[in-house]
């Protein structure tokens, strides 16, 4: 199940065909580096949600704006009455949690006492200076926004979208869009920038009015649709707020895989193993897939880890997000059960009015366009 939804589009257009299509964005980014940088496309496949858009779609580099279209999506015989996309937020800055995770490491490497000859001729230090060099940028205002790399995905997006259904993303249906979004900051940003692609569309060329003077009118915050983890009480007592409920993560961060990758770690960064921690070596793996995400730079972070780390911090957090929002526990899939159930309920509206209108053989369009709300993880168009 998607987590944490942060957007759902659903446009509706002549009632002929009803076609559905959940699309799930995962955190969206774009490479400045060479293809051939070895390193960073070795890596990348293991980021998860932080794997930049073109990384998991090479499809996008020859041009972000045009969607990769899929023969069978739609038949000669076959005409688009509406598009459910439920879509995440574009890139984002770290968290303040993350930011001071990694402040707290940049610190160790800064405070450790010189090396000696043997540790150089080893070639083992060139690599911790070289982090203890690399300027740390992030500060905690950031924490979790979104970057403008982050509104252009959004905007590419909504341009994709626009290209691929023609007929359900027509000028006459932009004033029928609703745009529906959790109070996340990064989220709402989401939403105007994939108006804002819109109005690109329609309108080429042209300067985007203030959000609340569009047609369609400002993202309707709702939390309790659009973040529904936090409105379920049983998620809440069962796992959210449960020590135990992630016991399976804490025993694997101390596990023999994880302990492996900290003493490595430790040697190459030279500093005592007793200082660094799983959520430390997490930070650091995850900042070499921030670095070159936000600003397009490979950093030495991510000449830290090599393949077989990849998949072992791939796993720690793939186990997380397994025990805290898969398939661990059943309320996890049910506290989704209020979103699923507002989509299906306008899938059902549209089929019904579908069905009304071949009996009476009204011209009337299909029930009001939805909504786009926003949510994370899976690749989408």
């Amino acid at each position: 199940m998607p987590r944490g939804p942060c957007s759902l589009v659903r446009v509706s257009a002549t009632p002929v065909a009803v076609l559905a299509v959940a699309l799930v964005s995962s955190l969206s980014r774009c490479s400045l580096l060479e293809p051939e940088n070895s390193v960073v496309s070795a890596l990348s496949p293991y980021f998860g949600t932080k794997t930049r858009y073109e990384d998991a779609n090479p499809g996008l580099l020859p041009d972000p704006e045009v969607p990769r279209r899929d023969p069978e999506l739609l038949e000669e015989t076959c005409t688009p009455v509406q598009l459910v996309a439920l879509i995440r937020h574009g890139t984002r800055y770290p968290t303040t949690k993350q930011i001071r995770k990694l402040r707290q490491l940049h610190g160790l490497l800064q405070a450790r006492g010189a090396e000696d000859d043997r540790t150089r001729a080893a070639g083992r230090g060139d690599l911790g200076a070289a982090l203890a060099d690399w300027p740390l940028w992030y500060a905690d205002w950031m924490d979790g926004q979104l970057v403008e790399k982050g509104r252009q995905d959004m905007r590419q997006l909504a341009l994709r979208l626009a290209s691929l259904f023609p007929a359900l993303f027509s000028r006459e249906n932009y004033g029928r869009l609703q745009l529906v979004t959790s109070s996340k900051h990064r989220c709402v940003d989401s939403g105007a920038a994939f108006l804002q692609g819109l109005w690109q569309h329609y309108h080429p060329g042209l300067p985007p009015p203030d959000i609340a003077d569009m047609e369609c009118g400002p993202p309707r915050i709702n939390d309790k649709l659009m973040r529904f983890f936090d409105h379920c009480e049983k998620f809440l007592t069962q796992v959210e707020r449960n020590a135990t409920a992630l016991y399976h993560v804490e025993a694997f961060k101390t596990g023999p895989e994880m302990q492996n990758i900290l003493k490595k770690v430790a040697d190459i960064l030279q500093v005592p193993v007793n200082n660094l921690n799983a959520d430390l070596i997490q930070v650091a793996f995850f900042t070499c897939s921030f670095d070159l995400a936000i600003k397009g730079v490979k950093s030495p972070w991510c000449d830290v880890f090599d393949i077989d780390d990849a998949k072992v911090l791939e796993y720690l957090n793939d186990l997380k997000q397994y025990w805290k929002r898969g398939y661990g526990y059943s309320i996890n899939s049910r506290s989704s059960c209020t979103l699923f159930q507002d989509i299906f309920q306008h899938l059902d509206k549209a089929v019904k009015q579908k069905q009304r209108w071949k009996k009476r053989g009204s011209e009337q369009t299909c029930p009001r366009s939805g909504s786009l709300r926003s949510g994370r993880q899976i690749p989408a168009v």
